[in-house]
């Protein structure tokens, strides 16, 4: 079409908006909140090295491109996946170079950066303890457990989280008026239902949102009145999903009423309010998320085998997808419904939390630090419990809180049958 003959039509629309300030970057509240820890270091350039992780999307590159510009840097952009030892050397050097002769900070932006070996990451670390380089890593996995030890504990960890349906509707208005950068030039009109269709589809990753409606408006000629109308319809055909035939106050019914199945035992329920969800273009994935944490709400103990295959049901609609995961979620579903039932894990659950909350100065008893130094507290040195046949008394529990009992077993299925070794213990020395 002829509107496109000036657009950069080598970058997506999602590249073309990607935020230049604070101002323009969306979502990410609880982070980068007016005044937050980290808005206050980014505008005042003192912002050190860390890491953001979480699912893509969300603003993780956008904001490391944010930093750079305002602190007048220069950024140094390496994927872990295709980039090695060399390439970091390299980008060491002449950040070396740029800081010493020119003061001028280098930002060393590396995307996927879990992917990076211990040889790989363990090149930067002098760098980064110099200040010759601002380590910034992208990832979508948890550095504390995919990436090395050393090259975290040098980085304040920042996660992100999937961006609000209303943030998706932001971005996606701001591309339609922008000028600039966007589709402003060209006469788009785009129906609300269209919008919040972008923004429930995307599952919160704005890129996919810009370029559903970038492809949207490439693929759709002028109607009538010369516009190029995005209708809902158009929404769903350019995202590749299927559209949820249902407002936001049906889809909460019905899974309510779907937890409240499983719960109550009912099979039928649960599975004809899963099948509505998903026949109204519900993604699996959500149905098995909840199945998940009700298998360990209401439960739990009394068979701690629903949890395994939920999480199962979990990973085949990860991995297979429809419809061959629909028979493994199904398959949990009817078993979740039939075990017995317990909430004693959210009992014991709320109880320890509350204790956590009310007692924060609570010390460690010294026998069980990490380092224990006196035995000032007359509590004794710790007891190994397998020299003891594999149990032996000793409390754990800080002082203050030595009468303090979390988890009780419900007489229900498996459940019935655990006795708690150290209840059991006590009463055998209590009869001696």
């Amino acid at each position: 079409m002829e509107y496109y003959s000036n657009f950069e039509k080598n970058k997506p629309l999602s590249e073309r908006m990607r935020p230049r300030n604070l101002e323009e970057f969306v979502g990410q509240e609880h982070i980068v909140h007016k005044d937050s820890l980290l808005d206050r270091a980014i505008r005042a350039g003192v912002l050190g090295s860390c890491i953001f992780y979480g699912p893509p999307g969300t603003g993780k590159t956008s904001l490391a491109h944010i930093i750079a510009n305002m602190s007048k840097g220069e950024i140094v952009k390496l994927n872990a996946v295709s980039s090695g030892v060399a390439e970091a050397k390299a980008c060491i050097d002449k950040a070396k170079t740029d800081f010493e002769l020119f003061n001028k900070r280098t930002y060393l932006f590396l995307d996927e950066c879990h992917r990076w070996s211990k040889a790989q990451s363990d090149c930067v670390l002098q760098a980064i303890e110099e200040g010759h380089i601002i380590f910034i890593g992208s990832t979508t996995e948890n550095p504390y457990t995919s990436m090395t030890r050393a090259i975290v504990s040098r980085c304040r960890v920042f996660e992100f989280k999937e961006i609000e349906k209303e943030d998706v509707i932001k971005a996606l208005k701001s591309a339609i008026s922008d000028k600039e950068r966007g589709l402003g030039n060209l006469p788009v009109e785009v129906e609300e239902s269209a919008l919040d269709y972008f923004a429930y589809a995307c599952g919160g990753d704005i890129r996919q949102a810009l370029n559903g409606l970038e492809l949207a408006v490439k693929t759709t000629n002028l109607n009538k009145n010369k516009k190029i109308l995005i209708t809902k319809e158009i929404a769903t055909q350019s995202i590749g999903r299927l559209p949820l035939s249902l407002d936001s106050s049906m889809y909460y019914d019905l899974l309510s009423a779907f937890c409240k199945s499983i719960r109550g035992s009912d099979t039928e329920g649960a599975l004809y309010y899963s099948a509505r969800l998903l026949k109204a273009g519900v993604d699996p994935k959500i149905i098995a998320r909840r199945l998940i944490a009700h298998c360990s709400e209401d439960i739990g103990m009394a068979d701690s085998n629903a949890l395994l295959l939920a999480c199962c049901a979990m990973y085949s609609c990860e991995k297979l997808g429809e419809p061959e995961c629909l028979l493994t979620l199904s398959h949990a579903i009817i078993y979740a419904c039939e075990a017995d039932k317990s909430n004693s894990v959210l009992i014991a659950k709320d109880k320890a939390l509350k204790d956590a909350e009310e007692t924060r100065d609570s010390f460690v008893p010294n026998r069980l630090k990490n380092h224990p130094s006196t035995n000032d507290d007359k509590t004794g040195g710790y007891k190994y419990p397998h020299d003891y046949g594999g149990y032996v008394e000793q409390e754990y529990m800080p002082s203050n809180l030595l009468d303090r009992v979390y988890y009780t077993p419900s007489k229900n299925g498996r459940e019935k049958n655990i006795v708690r070794k150290k209840f059991l213990y006590n009463k055998k020395q209590s009869k001696k």
